[in-house]
């Protein structure tokens, strides 16, 4: 009996013959049906994972916290991009790149808590490296490594953080930000406030809905941990807990101070009363007046700083969207001076649309935080300068994969259609054997300018060419037919409205231009 069970497992799993299976058999007089068992399981686990033709069988996923893009993706991917770059070209800004990996060393220790999420390489020739984490702490090494003390520059490029992320929210591990920031002795605020311009502008471009600006200042909120009573050691980890008030309510972050930071009841609760403050340039004159905050000279800096902010930014009418705010933290050690961030207070477009699919599950779909932040680092380029060489920066990082999770779901809810190719024009036939008549039309478009499309068949029918230009968006299609190269015209058709007129092949071109490059 033992000895069929065992030959029946051999047979089963891995195809032995019968007796070598026998022979195995007596071989181990003493073996019991359980472990018979047992191994028959790790057998079957073996080929499952090897597959019939002995190949290790694998998932076709893309890593956790990443994703690929189709082109209608990216289509609204380019737009988001464009109108980014439109901006940050309008004030100014050139742009650079750096390698998507640094020294691990320059990375270390300019982001408090969050350096934990930064990704190791391992050692590859004897360098510790580390993909960048941001493009802030790269920049400030390029400046330090070139000497450079003046420059407006913008990039956008991708940075991996080993975070969990929540794609639905807009969060990765692998994901592009784009970086404006302005490097230079100049005085203060005026960089400061073109910064939260910029950020007004866009947002205001790309439609997402109501939003607003928080703005604080670092000086601020360690005057007002130094009036409160937080021992000078533990600002940077209570100015980290403070950052959670985005995410967290105040009793959560209270018991974190406490519970998990050792700091006093008492402090806790000075400090929750500021950091339920929110206004404008009021807000700031109260509180050069307020007889704690009034005792640190770091606050008060801060807030002559923040009033002078809001003075420029009513220059520049976008304070109707920014408020100071005393709970806004930014967790990042590196920050030295006023600090913002921009949230979306409705994606009213998406919103509308995942209420009627959804229901109540609506706000959570729309719920992606912050979709720009950044503020003063003042000190980070004289932590990499051998002599310490201070090149004041402030600068701002817009959030795009957040914004591109809302302008995704706003393309779902519309019915207009997402062109994903610019094609102005197809060139079509009408009758049998013109491919060589289509290829040289199209050859004199390409090198005219004009994007336009051929069908790689020798005599497709012409339903067939309509269709597609139908289904690709493409609004032209040029027809050519025996008696239109005997006339020496084409037949332009516009596709929307099914018009159709002949053009002489010398006013072709200007004429696809006239129609399409408004």
């Amino acid at each position: 009996m033992l000895g069929m069970i065992w030959v029946r497992a051999c047979s089963a799993l891995v195809g032995f013959r019968a007796p070598t299976c026998v022979r195995s058999l007596h071989s181990f007089p003493g073996i019991t049906v359980a472990q018979i068992d047992e191994e028959v399981a790790k057998l079957l686990a073996l080929k499952a994972q090897l597959g019939d033709d002995g190949k290790t069988q694998f998932v076709l996923k893309t890593p956790k916290g990443t994703r690929d893009y189709n082109p209608k993706q990216m289509a609204i991917r380019e737009k988001v991009f464009n109108t980014i770059i439109r901006c940050f070209k309008r004030h100014g800004a050139e742009t650079i790149d750096t390698p998507v990996f640094e020294l691990k060393e320059t990375l270390t220790g300019k982001y408090g808590e969050d350096s934990k999420l930064i990704y190791d390489l391992k050692d590859q020739g004897g360098e510790l490296l580390s993909l960048r984490y941001d493009l802030t702490v790269p920049f400030a090494r390029y400046l330090a490594m070139n000497k450079i003390t003046n420059i407006k520059r913008y990039h956008i490029a991708k940075v991996y953080r080993r975070d969990n992320p929540a794609m639905t929210r807009g969060r990765y591990r692998e994901f592009y930000q784009c970086d404006f920031d302005i490097a230079g002795q100049y005085d203060a605020m005026i960089p400061d406030a073109e910064c939260l311009k910029i950020v007004h502008e866009i947002l205001n471009e790309l439609d997402l809905g109501d939003f607003r600006i928080k703005v604080n200042d670092r000086r601020i909120l360690d005057g007002m941990f130094a009036v409160c009573g937080v021992p000078d050691d533990k600002f940077r980890t209570i100015c980290s807990t403070v950052d959670k008030l985005d995410k967290m309510s105040w009793e959560d972050v209270k018991k974190e101070m406490v519970n998990e930071k050792g700091l006093s009841e008492e402090a806790a609760d000075q400090i929750g009363e500021y950091v339920s403050m929110q206004g404008g340039m009021d807000l700031a004159e109260r509180l050069l007046q307020d007889h704690k905050m009034s005792q640190s000279k770091q606050a008060c800096a801060g807030l002559s700083d923040i009033k002078l902010l809001f003075k420029y930014l009513q220059l520049f009418h976008v304070t109707d969207k920014v408020v100071f705010d005393l709970s806004l933290a930014r967790g990042l050690d590196y920050y030295t001076g006023v600090i913002y961030e921009a949230v979306l207070t409705q994606a009213s477009a998406v919103s509308a649309a995942n209420e009627a699919q959804n229901g109540a599950n609506a706000e959570e779909s729309v719920s992606v935080g912050s979709v720009a932040g950044g503020g003063r680092y003042d000190g980070l380029v004289g932590m990499f300068d051998p002599k310490g060489r201070r090149v004041p920066c402030v600068g701002v990082s817009i959030g795009i994969e957040r914004i591109f999770s809302i302008m995704e779901q706003k393309a779902e809810a519309s019915p207009e259609k997402v062109r994903t190719t610019e094609v102005q024009i197809m060139v079509a036939s009408a009758q049998k054997n013109l491919l060589e008549e289509r290829l040289q039309l199209i050859s004199e478009l390409w090198n005219a300018g004009i994007k336009a499309e051929v069908m790689y068949k020798k005599n497709p029918k012409l339903l067939s060419q309509l269709q597609y230009c139908e289904e690709a968006g493409i609004p032209l299609v040029a027809i050519l037919g025996e008696q239109e190269l005997k006339d020496g015209v084409v037949k332009l058709r516009v596709v929307a409205t099914r018009e159709e007129v002949d053009i002489s092949r010398a006013d072709l071109i200007s004429e696809i231009k006239r129609r399409t490059e408004a």
